[in-house]
């Protein structure tokens, strides 16, 4: 199935100076379309809507919508080639992404499973630390925003994302997001803090697993009711990335790790406990006490190994057989994290799939929330990503 549709009559067949050659999608703020540059590139075009254009608030957000791109690292979104946003129908214009969305994956081809579900966690977990350490606030990952590109999947639309530390960043309402993949404090108009986002990462892979959101998708008092009041739907997950997800949909944000915290846990490193601690998000100006969700702070300096000694009588010269190595008790921890093709140090490191013995975790009763976030309990090795999914098709998103 073509990922492109034709243009209308309406549509503009240039905007600056890129040639418009298809339609890829239309959402709330505008329309987007496939776009040709002068050296033959091509690019998307995000056209705001011809009813917005004389709204300031609506020129305000793809206004923020840009300055938002541009702080976020390009490998985990589009990066924005160009922008006119005082003309009498602003764009954006960015890199074009050859796949479809990860929604258009899964409806399309069904779930994911095994290591391609794997090699999507850990990506788009990846993506969200790094808008996060940008200091931005997506509060709209869902599987329709996360594009299947030829070297891994990219996370995409800021309309509605906001900055950490601005103000605005931590009040919220329901026309902001899609509600299934809300978090309950977004509902309530509670304080949002970057955890909000983990809760929407972990709706978005109970999808790519099992082809269902988790608190599902029918109407909308329906579904805010279960996120607020009920635990989600995780038949047909399984293992450690079942509990994992869990854990990232805990009704109470304090209990969810950050987005840093769960690629440390999708790689198998370890969370040292001296790096995490509790840090409240900013005030909401609501009155009332703000949870405090974990992140990690930066870590130790390593300290400088001490000068070589001196050969001593002890020492074997060249082509001596060599001495008995000292107990293991008696060697200084590495401080080295494993490396691709490197076993695991003791009791961390990737777990061993099932072929190992290793069954799907408890599942958590119906009623019973998840336990709070303890460290890390690494799921199976993952390869390392070095292409496209098999499974995706090229063509627009």
């Amino acid at each position: 199935m073509s990922q492109f549709q034709p243009l209308s009559a309406g549509d503009p067949r240039r905007l600056g100076a890129y040639d418009v050659v298809a339609r890829l999608g239309e959402g709330g703020q505008g329309v987007v379309y496939l776009g040709r540059g002068v050296s033959g590139e091509q690019v998307a075009i995000k056209l705001l809507h011809q009813a917005l254009v004389a709204d300031p608030e609506a020129r305000t957000r793809f206004l923020r919508e840009v300055a938002v791109a541009q702080r976020v690292a390009r490998f985990s979104t589009a990066p924005v080639l160009h922008a006119d946003l005082d003309g009498s129908r602003p764009y954006i214009v960015s890199e074009y992404v050859p796949g479809p969305s990860l929604r258009e994956l899964v409806q399309n081809e069904g779930p994911r499973r095994g290591a391609a579900l794997e090699r999507i966690a850990i990506s788009t977990a990846t993506a969200l630390a790094a808008i996060h350490r940008a200091g931005i606030l997506h509060r709209d990952f869902k599987p329709a925003n996360v594009l299947m590109g030829p070297e891994g999947p990219v996370v995409i639309d800021f309309g509605v994302a906001r900055q950490l530390d601005s103000p605005g960043g931590t009040a919220t309402g329901l026309a902001m997001g899609t509600p299934a993949y809300l978090a309950p404090e977004q509902l309530t108009g509670a304080p949002v803090s970057e955890v909000a986002d983990v809760f929407a990462w972990g709706v978005t892979m109970t999808f790519a697993a099992t082809g269902q959101a988790a608190f599902g998708s029918d109407s909308i008092p329906a579904v805010m009711n279960r996120i607020l009041h009920q635990e989600p739907a995780l038949d047909g997950m399984e293992g450690a990335l079942r509990e994992l997800v869990a854990v990232c949909l805990s009704k109470d944000p304090s209990q969810r790790p950050t987005a840093d915290q769960l690629v440390l846990r999708l790689t198998g490193q370890p969370i040292p406990a001296a790096a995490i601690e509790p840090v409240a998000p900013p005030s909401s100006g609501l009155g009332s006490a703000a949870p405090v969700p974990f992140r990690l702070s930066d870590p130790a300096p390593v300290p400088r190994p001490a000068p070589a000694a001196p050969p001593t009588a002890a020492t074997p010269p060249p082509g001596a057989p060599p001495t008995a190595p000292p107990p293991a008790a008696a060697q200084g921890p590495s401080g080295q994290r494993p490396g691709h093709g490197q076993g695991p140090g003791p009791g961390h490191g990737p777990m061993h799939g099932p072929s190992q013995g290793h069954g799907p975790m408890q599942q958590h009763g119906h009623g019973s929330g998840p336990s709070p976030w303890s460290g890390p309990q690494p799921f199976s090795a993952p390869q390392p990503m070095t292409g496209p999914h098999s499974a995706a098709p090229h063509g627009g998103p």
